[in-house]
């Protein structure tokens, strides 16, 4: 099949290499001419794991191509993903404003038949905006399809190729019939492809969003409570988790959630239920919550430090807002660091993806360290903010060498409480007792 995916973003750039995968021929587009130059000679624009191979060998095939040229790319194209950004305005409300200029732009080129899908998260209602900007321009038939995407970043290529349920607002058999063929590689397994009308597929991408959203707040209430009742948020996880009706997933308490979905989603769907009326409590408990448990830990380095933080220098792990990815967006580390720079403390950070991401937002606020050992050197203390795999099990002996004193702050609870009394740590981490 020959598709179109106008956006190489995350999700644009991630659908576009995974259904060249499956031998389709695939045009990506976008605006940015320098990202399609490097693109076309091979260089992936993110991080994301697994997505380099597939990239470069649909590229090599012959399968996967980029342009800057909307008309080039939709002429001979059955499918048009629109994977476009809708960054949240002052309001909350999303910016349609890319998604419905491109739909603008389609209606003038299109010459036949073609389905147009909405990848992007977008609030209910939107297909039919949609629609609508196409329709003004053109007298030829097409359909719009809502197929809201459920990909992690950093397992995203994953979540692609193997989808644990794939969701498609459409009431046109003929859009159906089309997208039955082009998702049949991916659930041969048989994880259903569910079929719906369009507003209820836009509104299942935020409920489903806003639900993890609201699960990890919960979690993470559940861990500041623990601190006030002398209990261990990890027994909690673990004696609730248990329970099949609660599940495992999203329980671990930490120093909140970020990233470019959560944060915008429920944002999105809280401004959408205000503007028919509806108060939405949960979701802005969410966001509140959410937005001081980012920094829920500085709190307990100025305690530490009797509120003098001038001249510490504080070591920093992971810059991310999560684990195998470089995507800072919203990521509680930035946060933290403007608390800390703001207290008079210097940073040294790391981070195996989002340094360069980090220096191009904040520039020479932080010193850059070039790996996990380097940040150390001469640091009062250790701070933990994204749980990369290569911070949980580092050489203790090496740390203790370089720090100035044995004292770790641990965003994200990588280390076991008996561990960190064995090896004379001072110790703080969330929802535990603190080592000292």
């Amino acid at each position: 099949m020959n598709i179109a995916v106008v956006g190489t973003g995350y999700v644009g750039l991630v659908t576009g290499t995974c259904l060249a995968e499956t031998g389709n021929n695939v045009i990506c587009v976008d605006i940015n001419e320098a990202k399609v130059k490097k693109m076309q000679d091979g260089i992936i624009p993110i991080f994301e794991p697994h997505l380099d191979l597939l990239f470069e060998r649909n590229i090599k095939q012959g399968r996967l191509t980029f342009t800057t040229n909307l008309a080039e790319a939709v002429e001979n194209a059955k499918v048009i993903f629109l994977a476009l950004p809708t960054p949240p305005g002052e309001d909350g409300s999303a910016d349609l404003s890319y998604i419905l200029g491109v739909a603008d732009d389609l209606g003038k080129i299109i010459k036949e038949y073609k389905v147009i899908i909405d990848k992007s998260t977008v609030p209910v209602g939107t297909a039919e905006k949609v629609k609508a900007a196409v329709k003004k321009n053109t007298n030829i038939d097409f359909d719009i399809v809502s197929n809201p995407e459920f990909l992690r970043e950093g397992f995203a290529v994953d979540d692609f190729m193997k989808p644990d349920r794939v969701v498609i607002g459409t009431q046109s058999e003929r859009a159906k019939k089309i997208m039955d063929e082009l998702y049949k590689p991916f659930v041969r397994q048989g994880n259903p492809v569910i079929y719906m009308d369009e507003r209820s597929a836009e509104l299942t991408k935020y409920a489903a969003n806003s639900f993890l959203a609201t699960k990890i707040t919960f979690m993470n209430e559940i861990a500041n409570l623990c601190e006030k009742l002398g209990a261990d948020v990890d027994a909690v996880r673990i004696g609730i988790g248990s329970d099949e009706r609660i599940g495992k997933r999203f329980l671990f308490p930490g120093i909140g959630y970020g990233g470019s979905c959560f944060p915008k989603d429920v944002q999105a769907l809280a401004k959408s239920a205000s503007e028919v009326g509806y108060e939405f409590k949960i979701l802005e408990s969410v966001m509140d919550i959410n937005e001081k448990q980012k920094t829920i830990i500085v709190p307990k380095i100025k305690d530490f430090y009797k509120g003098d933080l001038k001249g510490k220098k504080i070591a920093l792990w992971g810059l991310a807002f999560k684990p195998d990815t470089d995507d800072i967006r919203e990521a509680p580390a930035l946060y933290i660091i403007d608390e800390l720079v703001k207290l008079g403390a210097s940073i040294s950070a790391y981070d195996p993806e989002a340094m360069d991401n980090v220096k191009n937002l904040i520039g020479d606020k932080i010193n850059y360290a070039t790996d996990e050992y380097d940040a150390l050197k001469g640091a009062d203390a250790l701070l933990i903010a994204t749980e990369w795999s290569l911070f949980r099990t580092p050489d203790f002996d090496k740390v203790t060498s370089l720090l100035k004193t044995k004292t770790i702050f641990d965003g994200r609870n990588l280390y076991g409480l008996d561990q960190m009394k064995e090896l004379g740590y001072f110790y703080s981490s969330i929802g535990r007792e603190t080592v000292k």
